[in-house]
């Protein structure tokens, strides 16, 4: 009975590796071959345009009355000057007095346009931060073929590579089979409202059904996909959804010579910690197993064992994601504590005591599920739970099998060398989440490749971009603009 048992045991174990053997051996790469193209001449002058448009501060604030509007007044008339056959020859259509729409008609009218993305704002430089930057964040100065300064990556860099991109075609007299619209909102950082949501109404209230819309999002990047060598594209093909919510508590307070048991910091404190402790169950979404179809064939063996079986070792993937910030953002729905405000004085116990909270939602994740969750999980009638803003669930996942990401993926393989291009699902939020009555098709990426140390300058200190790297961008986004036709 023992021997019967511990064969039946063997054939099961010899099935199920027999089962995960052949399931990796057959895993099939999904990496295309390209034909090879001539390089791209860049015009003279590129860089030097970007630095002058980095040394144009437009920042944008939470508070709107701290935003210098003279600085955006700037930076449209050095774009209007600065690309003059695009100004004149595209038909263009001012937003809110900053967000700017240009139409270049194409060819054929039955083909449905495209849309190409990007931002003309920045986010501040922190006071505490400015003497860590190598030089100052608003200079735009070119060192050993390095741009220097706030806005090189995030994102006057694609707003300037298309433009750029299209003024060279229109100086060659091209003419695209596809019509395309160049958005460029002037609030992204502070959530687009007067810029690209007004832009997505004003191409809804005409009639305009997008093919695709690319917007900035996630890059190549450089040894930052564990167990990959090769420079890896990722390209967007859904972001997180956004949701911010505060906690109030009140409790009547005192003098700290004689607390009670609980007052309202230590209610506030303890709700926060139920929440850090009971976080969201992490899951594999549908755009990070598309994100495992693609890499995994490329990965090494046990990595590629563990991609390929899925159905078996999706837990040890899980658990590989989340010993990381960035690969636990990945795989679950995050919940941050970004503000607390309490207290008026140090001998007087506050009253009232309050809490930002905010989160990034997994597609699937809807806001009525999240503040159930908030409910059950605080489980404490004193706390007070409410949303602010509005909640955005995650936006439409993206197709891979669609003419404009296989545009985008040909491209990539075209003008970048010996790269893995691979979907993925973007953990911040970009304008494009508001393009989605506009079009089905919505991809965030932008043509640049980046290490660690290159992405933590975005929103940091010591953004910069190699030169060679912004003519890379240019280069892609001429060329991509050939591929979508």
């Amino acid at each position: 009975m023992i021997k019967k048992s511990i064969l039946t045991l063997l054939i099961i174990v010899l099935i199920v590796a027999s089962v995960i053997l052949f399931r990796t051996f057959t895993l099939e790469s999904k990496q295309i071959e390209v034909d090879a193209i001539a390089e791209i001449d860049v015009p003279a002058g590129a860089a030097e345009r970007l630095s002058q448009a980095i040394q144009i501060p437009t920042i944008t604030y939470e508070d709107r009355s701290l935003i210098d509007t003279t600085q955006f007044d700037r930076l449209q008339e050095f774009l209007f000057n600065s690309y003059p056959l695009v100004d004149s020859l595209l038909t263009k259509t001012i937003i809110n007095n900053y967000g700017l729409l240009y139409f270049w008609e194409g060819s054929k009218a039955d083909l449905k346009p495209g849309i190409l993305t990007g931002h003309l704002d920045v986010v501040p430089p922190e006071e505490e931060s400015l003497d860590k930057w190598e030089h100052p964040p608003f200079g735009g100065v070119i060192e050993d073929g390095v741009i220097y300064g706030r806005g090189s990556l995030d994102d006057k860099l694609s707003v300037l590579g298309i433009l750029e991109s299209v003024e060279m075609m229109l100086a060659e007299g091209y003419q695209p089979e596809r019509s395309l619209y160049l958005a460029f909102g002037h609030d992204e950082e502070i959530m687009g409202t007067y810029g690209a949501v007004a832009i997505a109404k004003h191409l809804k209230d005409n009639g305009v059904e997008a093919e695709f819309v690319l917007d900035e999002g996630l890059v190549i990047t450089k040894g930052m996909i564990p167990g990959i060598e090769k420079p890896v594209a990722l390209i967007g093909i859904t972001e997180k959804g956004y949701m911010t919510v505060e906690l109030h508590v009140e409790i009547q307070g005192g003098h700290s010579s004689m607390p009670e048991r609980e007052g309202a910091i230590s209610v506030l404190t303890n709700a926060i910690s139920k929440l850090s402790q009971q976080p969201f169950e992490p899951e594999l979404s549908k755009p990070v197993l598309k994100f495992a179809d693609y890499i995994g064939p490329e990965a090494p063996f046990t990595l590629k064992m563990a991609f390929a079986n899925l159905w078996l070792f999706k837990g040890t993937v899980i658990g590989q994601y989340e010993k990381t910030g960035p690969g636990k953002a990945l795989v679950t729905s995050t919940i941050a504590p970004t503000i607390l405000r309490s207290g008026v004085k140090e001998n007087v116990i506050p009253s009232h005591a309050m809490a930002v909270v905010n989160l990034r939602l997994l597609p699937g994740l809807s806001a009525e599920e999240v503040l159930a969750y908030f409910k059950t999980t605080i489980a404490d009638d004193r706390v007070r739970i409410k949303p602010i803003g509005n909640p955005r669930e995650a936006s439409p996942v993206a197709e891979v099998d669609h003419l404009a990401y296989r545009a985008i993926e040909k491209t990539v393989l075209q003008v970048f060398d010996d790269v893995i291009v691979a979907p993925s699902l973007v953990l911040a939020t970009t304008d494009s989440r508001y393009y989605t009555e506009v079009s089905d098709n919505i991809y965030k990426f932008l043509p640049v490749m980046l290490n660690s140390e290159d992405v933590a300058g975005i929103h940091g200190y010591n953004e910069h971009l190699s030169v060679e790297g912004y003519h890379d961008c240019i280069r892609f986004y001429y060329q991509l603009i050939k591929n979508v036709n």
